[in-house]
């Protein structure tokens, strides 16, 4: 089925026609698995992008990326804070037990599924330490979070601070990192704190972004990366043709690619909010609207041919894309202020 309207989700997406030319421009024989020249540039690409020194290898999906990053940081018998909205909680069906061989997610709770010092604190305080109780390893949040919200560099590097002052790793999950690069003007240390330290490692997200299946895991403590390897190799992530996911990955690097797609996915999505006025439950800091939105109402904008999940009993999410439609997103904003 073809979608008329698609705010569906940025995972419906096409592909971006330059991600299929290096695709293409790959397609020759080279080393397997990740040693092949492609994948030995992403170490300095992301280098060079992040201004501090790390290890980049691709996988298939943000799940993967997310819980190999975490195999990282967390031992079994340890646990790692998130929001109780996070994706890893919430949609990624149980993988981080599996990955991380039955740690356990600590949940804490924060405004537009975004966490603070002093929310991870109120879970990890009461903690005893003795081996009776659960000790937290790691912190993981989401940029932009669960709701569409943007992590600041103030707030960033106040993680940061807190992490380092309690002794816990710090992952990022980027699943619309770009979107929350692209709100914070463009710079990809601003919406990570890199350089600084504030986070040790970053699911960043291509899919959503116009990929056809690559995403990056990338270490700012390179020393992981070898580890990384293992636990991809164990859990069958390791492809024998990696040059086509890293291909993948150097085409949405090269002219700030990843960028220019966010940017114009954001720039829809202000075009629908527009439109809700106070209907909306979530300030707009990337590409996601949530709306309050009754039954009838979500009825009536379905049979003008949008295309949208329902966010609960009085509520729907819109996503947009890197090739959504200047003239659909209008026509949404236009249909929501109408009803």
């Amino acid at each position: 089925m073809t979608l008329a309207k698609p705010f569906l989700s940025d995972n419906a997406a096409a592909v971006h026609p330059r991600l299929w030319e290096a695709m293409h421009a790959a397609d020759h024989p080279d080393n397997p698995y990740d040693g092949d020249s492609l994948s030995g540039e992403l170490d300095a690409r992301f280098t060079a992008l992040f201004g501090r020194e790390c290890a980049a290898l691709w996988v298939a999906t943000g799940t993967a990326a997310n819980c190999l990053a975490l195999a990282t940081m967390c031992a079994p018998y340890g646990g790692v804070v998130c929001h109780r909205e996070a994706h890893i909680e919430v949609d990624e069906g149980g993988a981080p037990g599996f990955y991380l061989h039955g740690a356990k997610l600590m949940l804490a709770d924060g405004d537009g599924a975004k966490l603070t010092p002093e929310g991870i604190a109120a879970v990890i305080d009461p903690i005893r330490n003795d081996v009776h109780q659960i000790q937290p390893h790691a912190i993981a949040i989401t940029q932009a979070s669960e709701y569409g919200r943007s992590y600041s560099p103030a707030e960033l590097a106040a993680l940061g601070v807190f992490a380092k002052k309690r002794r816990l790793g710090l992952h990022m999950d980027g699943a619309r990192f770009a979107n929350a690069a692209a709100f914070l003007g463009g710079s990809a240390e601003d919406a990570a704190r890199a350089a600084s330290g504030s986070v040790d490692s970053l699911s960043f997200g291509f899919i959503k972004n116009g990929a056809m299946g690559a995403e990056a895991v990338v270490l700012f403590a390179p020393e992981a990366a070898m580890q990384v390897r293992y636990h991809r190799k164990r859990a069958g992530h390791l492809q024998c043709k990696g040059r086509y996911l890293a291909a993948q990955i150097l085409a949405m690097l090269d002219g700030d690619l990843w960028i220019a797609n966010a940017a114009h996915a954001n720039a829809a999505a202000q075009e629908v909010a527009a439109g809700c006025g106070d209907r909306l439950l979530h300030p707009v800091e990337a590409n996601e609207l949530f709306v309050r939105l009754s039954e009838a109402e979500r009825a009536a904008l379905r049979a003008q041919d949008f295309a949208f999940y329902d966010w609960g009993a009085n509520a729907a999410r819109f996503v947009t894309a890197w090739n959504t439609r200047a003239q659909d997103a209008e026509a949404l904003g236009r249909s929501i202020a109408a009803l």
